[in-house]
């Protein structure tokens, strides 16, 4: 939100030598964030105001080029014609417009210095200035055109186009939708620096008779106040005035028309969005109720949206003429030639807002700021802001009468103990501040007493705070306009032999290990679509589809919370791959949610008390398990190619051997057997087991798969369930033989359906424990072995703790190892 400080500053009695930067402190003080702040520059040398005399449209040139005659006036030289020959390009003005002219010797915004020069056949003395050219807005479609009779010709421009002003860019939290306006935000200064304030939404309001156009309201739950005052006789081409011109331009707003200028004036003054409809284009009653199935409505933006049944619309007797709180619909839209305007002010639901626009993807300054609650009962005040000004400027008649349809129900007030504030910031703050505080930010507040004889405030929220429910919230506002600052900080001191679980070392030394292996962790959100599942190729009674949905999801899209973490890894592979990324290797370790069949209803125990053992069962009960994984997804290459070679391919073994990294870290061996499981290639998957529990699955994801996904050929993936895996918080140390090892090879032939693993597994089993490790380091499938045959190379080594193997005892644990094997999986030595 962009708000000027010339503006912002209005409502507030000033003391001497407060200036922006204080102003910033004060804010921050308060808990508004303060994005930036930008200080309009000083223009130098001769800025003056111009009236154009004449155009000339210069057509011998592919772009609009004019020739423009215009008067200076006599104070820029006196003995000189009054008037200058400036080329421009825009079209937005015409002769008899107020123009801002830079003359030779300024020098505008970004040290833009103006000289006379020939240009386009003719000389061009100065330029015609735009807002942006003068650093006080960002609209450059034209330049800037004063109101007429607004100033005289030779004026000097800087004071009325206020460029001593500076612009804060400012976000408050969600939770407070009043401050997104001036008069919302001149109360947060008032109250940060104890300072005066007129609350311009306290304006009086005249009494009338009557209504100003009939309105029946068939959702109050949608719709709790609806008020609307009628102008006629506007003069359509009414220029907006310059200052409330300015004013936008500064708030980021663009100029339109005075109809609309004014709406949105009023908006940013009070916070309360306006809409207006030309009255000769409203035909009878207006309705505002809920939209019908398959109702439609062609909105502001000319797009023609199809309604929701849940959409709060306003009606007349043609249909649908507006999606209340987000856009109006374009057949009572304000035009060049409406005289007759209804203004329209109204209190909409915030949920029904905040979910319609984001349904139709229309977040506009409205919708923003009913989705986060308005004030009721500055409805009318500024609907009559509105209209005063039409009238003013425009030269209307306010008709009698106003529409005020439904009301303004007081917020109920809110209990504490006086003493509160100081038992939660354990600071003794002065008597009287709590009360004073509260009074502040608009609260009613009296003191009683309560049966123990202890003080009590009882505090009536304003109507524009209706986030004030609980003591907790008053507590918060007594500490955020006393200052955080004031609190003091200590941390508690940690209570002896606390400290990690054995859970989160674990969890910690998986990390270290993927990232010492070349991993790159990412993070990605938990949230999934449905779509998702068919293209991982998931069966339809896969228990992974099985997934708890978001009530209120950030993207109406992916509502899902995943049930595994590919999906997540996945979409960061895509992403990096997208930026030029080509060898990637991620990984993430977090929880994945899986619903438990016949959970309870979630309680809602309050929060005045602890809830009871019962309650807490409960909430465990109803809560879906989170168990702990830990995933990896590669592509590219695994090793990268160079003078040294050219490089190697990610593969389904090095998604394996990740899970071997990981097993090893938690002190546990992991068996790997052949598996057919989705999204993984059934001819490249391993099932990961620890003892016969399967943990886990890793390879290379299925070609299906990768195309439906779009990912890179070959891409390779691991999951493991880590809260699955045992924890080891005992790990002998290794025994470790100072005798040397005996080296042997050996070749078998086995029948190609038998996975390498049963092999290794066979001979481990034979060679006893003097057989320290197997590893295989050839496959080979042909004629020399028979159809249907493979022949696996495997090293053997074998060592003895005590002594020194002789020649003929390792070859007799080798034969041993090799009958184990024979005997097993019909394994012979290969020829």
């Amino acid at each position: 939100m962009k708000v000027p400080y010339s503006w912002l500053t209005e409502h507030l009695a000033l003391e001497e030598g407060l200036g922006v930067d204080e102003l910033v402190d004060a804010l921050i003080r308060v808990g508004i964030e303060v994005e930036d702040v930008h200080r309009l520059e000083p223009v130098h040398g001769p800025l003056v105001i111009g009236r154009v005399e004449q155009i000339i449209e210069l057509t011998e040139f592919k772009k609009p080029i004019r020739y423009c005659r215009v008067d200076v006036g006599d104070t820029v030289a006196p003995d000189e014609d009054a008037t200058r020959g400036i080329i421009c390009g825009a079209t937005n003005f015409s002769e008899g417009d107020l123009v801002v002219v830079a003359l030779p010797g300024a020098v505008l915004p970004g040290n833009f210095a103006i000289s006379a020069r020939k240009t386009y056949g003719h000389l061009s003395e100065g330029m015609i200035c735009s807002a942006r050219e003068l650093g006080i807005g960002d609209d450059h479609t034209g330049i800037l055109v004063l109101p007429r009779n607004s100033a005289t010709p030779g004026e000097d421009a800087r004071e009325g186009l206020g460029l001593d002003d500076a612009v804060l860019d400012l976000t408050p939290t969600p939770d407070r939708g009043y401050a997104l306006s001036i008069r919302g935000m001149a109360r947060e200064l008032a109250c940060a620096l104890d300072l005066p304030f007129a609350d311009p939404g306290l304006r009086e309001v005249p009494e009338t008779e009557g209504d100003a156009w009939p309105v029946r309201i068939e959702d109050p739950a949608g719709c709790k106040r609806f008020v609307v005052r009628r102008v006629s006789g506007l003069d359509p081409k009414a220029p907006t005035p310059w200052w409330m011109q300015r004013r936008l331009m500064l708030s980021g707003i663009r100029s339109i028309s005075l109809a609309v200028d004014v709406t949105n004036y009023v908006m940013l003054e009070l916070g309360q969005p306006l809409h207006a409809f030309d009255a000769d284009s409203v035909k009878g009653e207006l309705v505002v109720r809920r939209a019908k199935e398959g109702e439609k409505l062609t909105t502001l933006d000319d797009v023609e949206r199809t309604l929701d049944p849940e959409d709060i619309v306003i009606c007349d007797e043609t249909g649908v003429i507006s999606l209340a709180g987000t856009m109006g619909g374009a057949t009572t839209e304000i035009t060049a030639e409406s005289t007759d305007v209804l203004l329209e002010g109204a209190f909409w639901d915030p949920a029904s807002i905040s979910r319609t626009s984001r349904r139709h993807h229309l977040f506009s300054e409205a919708a923003k700021r009913f989705e986060r609650h308005t004030d009721p009962a500055v409805a009318p005040v500024a609907v009559e802001l509105a209209a005063t000004l039409l009238r003013d400027y425009g030269g209307g008649t306010i008709e009698p009468g106003r529409t005020d349809e439904g009301g303004v129900e007081p917020l109920p007030p809110v209990t504490m103990p006086i003493s509160l504030p100081d038992q939660v910031a354990g600071v003794s703050y002065e008597r009287g501040v709590t009360a004073r505080r509260l009074t502040q930010i608009g609260c009613k507040v009296s003191i009683d007493t309560a049966p123990d004889g202890t003080g009590l405030v009882v505090a009536e929220p304003p109507t524009w705070r209706p986030d004030l429910k609980q003591p907790a919230d008053l507590v918060e506002e007594v500490l955020r306009l006393e200052g955080y600052d004031t609190i003091p900080s200590t941390l508690p001191a940690a209570p002896a032999g606390s400290g990690l679980t054995a859970e989160q070392r674990r969890k910690r030394s998986v990390a270290r290990a993927l990232a010492e292996a070349g991993y790159v962790e990412v993070v990605p959100a938990p949230f999934v679509s449905a779509e998702v599942w068919d293209k991982m190729g998931l069966p339809s009674d896969d228990v992974r589809r099985q997934t708890v949905s978001v009530l209120n999801a950030l993207d109406a899209e992916s509502s899902e919370l995943t049930t595994t973490l590919l999906p997540g890894l996945l979409d960061a592979l895509l992403r990096n791959e997208s930026r030029g990324l080509r060898d990637i290797a991620l990984f993430h370790i977090g929880q994945v949610f899986l619903p438990q069949k016949g959970a309870p209803q979630v309680p809602d125990p309050t929060v005045a008390e602890r809830p009871s053992d019962e309650e807490i069962a409960t909430l465990e009960a109803a809560v879906p398990k989170q168990p702990v994984h830990v995933a990896v997804v590669l592509s590219g290459h695994r090793e990268r190619a160079g003078w040294w070679g050219p490089g190697r391919q990610a593969s389904w073994a090095d998604a394996i051997e990740t899970a071997r990294v990981v097993a090893d870290i938690s002190g546990v061996e992991l068996t790997v057997e052949a598996a057919d499981h989705a999204p993984w290639h059934p001819g490249r998957c391993a099932r990961l087991l620890v003892g016969d529990w399967p943990v886990g699955y890793a390879g290379e994801l299925h070609p299906k798969v990768v195309e439906a996904m779009g990912l890179p050929k070959r891409t390779a993936a691991m999951e493991l369930d880590l809260d699955a895996i045992p924890v080891v918080e005992k790990r002998p140390a290794p025994a470790m033989s100072p005798y040397p090892p005996v080296l042997m090879d050996v070749a078998l032939v086995v029948d190609a359906a038998v996975p390498a693993a049963s092999v290794a597994k066979a001979l481990r089993s034979g060679g006893g424990d003097r057989l320290e490790d197997v590893s295989l380091f050839d496959v080979y499938t042909g004629e020399q072995i028979g159809e249907g045959k493979q022949s696996l190379a495997f090293k053997l080594r074998f060592r003895d703790p005590e002594r020194t193997l002789s020649s003929e005892e390792a070859v007799e644990l080798r034969d041993a190892a090799v009958a184990a094997a024979a005997e097993q999986v019909g394994a012979s030595l290969r020829a």
